[in-house]
């Protein structure tokens, strides 16, 4: 039997919770759904990230390609690109055609955090 998955939330370790939610809320046009003591729970459509603060862990900067959370599909990749690029986000590659048939960008957030938006290649 495969379970039907109502939703996930990424939960990512942040140094300065402060800074990591004003960059998610800001500068990537998440809401805001909740918070509790020491965590942000955000949204972007059904895009959910949980963001706990955790000042002595290693920062996701430090990990590589594990810092890599998401690969997140969008109906319009270029204006979300042209939004990003006005609200000064941290860019890893802009906007592009891939060969695996997909339209993409790469942001990251203070603490390091990847995330790719994309779109399927011949979709208006």
């Amino acid at each position: 039997m495969n379970p039907n998955v109502i939703q996930t939330r990424h939960v990512l370790a942040v140094k300065d919770l402060a800074v990591s939610a004003r960059y998610f809320l800001e500068t990537l046009g998440f809401t805001r759904d909740f918070t509790v003591d020491g965590w942000e729970f955000l949204s972007l459509g059904n895009f959910k990230v949980m963001l706990g603060e955790c000042p002595d862990e290693v920062p996701a900067a430090e990990t590589g390609n594990h810092s890599y959370f998401a690969h997140v599909l969008v109906e319009d990749v270029d204006s979300l690109f042209q939004v990003y690029q006005q609200r000064a986000a941290q860019f890893l590659f802009h906007v592009r055609d891939q060969p695996w048939g997909l339209r993409e960008f790469g942001v990251k957030t203070p603490d390091g955090h990847r995330m790719v938006f994309g779109q399927k290649l011949g979709v208006d």
